[in-house]
């Protein structure tokens, strides 16, 4: 700085700081001032930090509830099935699975019934009834299987033979030979009204079927499955 003074002096002077007077270096309210800004100026820095720090806390919130949203989304349950018997055995388990309306074990299980309830003949009027409505739900309406069912209820009505005797079959195989064709194997036992057993019988039959799925409540109770029979025909085994 000297040598600075020596060679330019007034430049020296120019550069060297204006003195502070000495009523303002001891001024008191510039003190209260400056006083003032150190204390309030931290307030606003914390709670500057503490906005930000919210801010931070509530985006982490908003990712956890995404990502809880998501995982609940993707979750699976699987029902796990225990079939037991009469006397708490074990008969089978496994995890369920789903099925679709076109089932195969579905139709199989549907056509069994069907032909279960076709051969039945029971001294029970109201049971009989039921069961000639499932069959007549299960054909398709202007069909040859109509026509056959129709024949075949008329040449000999349940209710004729119910005065003499009982029918009841048991389904033993369904099994299908195409898309839609089916055959069914079955044994047929009919019994006197005191129970006595007249016969036992084995029958095979072949239907052809058609898939149409229900739109409304009232064919849903019907016919939840939508299979319809539109060809049949059976035969006593020899």
């Amino acid at each position: 700085m000297g040598v600075l003074a020596r060679v330019f002096p007034r430049l020296a002077a120019r550069a060297a700081p204006a003195p502070v007077p000495e009523h303002t270096a001891h001024n008191p309210y510039l003190s209260a001032r400056k006083e003032w800004d150190e204390r309030y100026g931290d307030l606003i820095t914390r709670a500057r930090n503490w906005r930000i720090l919210a801010l931070v806390v509530g985006a982490i919130a908003l990712v956890q509830s995404v990502g809880l949203i998501y995982v609940s989304s993707r979750a699976k349950v699987v029902p796990f099935v225990v079939a037991i018997d009469k006397l708490d055995r074990v008969l089978a388990a496994g995890p369920a699975q789903e099925t679709g309306p076109t089932d195969e074990r579905l139709t199989r299980a549907a056509l069994s019934q069907w032909i279960g309830d076709l051969r039945m003949v029971t001294s029970d009027g109201v049971a009989q009834r039921k069961s000639i409505d499932r069959v007549y739900s299960m054909i398709g309406s202007g069909t040859a299987a109509q026509v056959q069912i129709s024949e075949f209820y008329s040449k000999d009505p349940p209710s004729s033979r119910a005065q003499r005797e009982t029918v009841s079959a048991e389904v033993k195989a369904v099994y299908s030979s195409s898309d839609k064709t089916y055959e069914v194997e079955w044994s047929e036992t009919t019994r006197a009204l005191s129970g006595q057993v007249i016969s036992q019988e084995n029958w095979k039959g072949a239907m052809t079927i058609a898939l149409n799925p229900p739109t409304d409540e009232r064919l849903s109770r019907i016919n939840p499955l939508g299979i319809y029979v539109v060809n049949v025909n059976w035969s006593r085994v020899l």
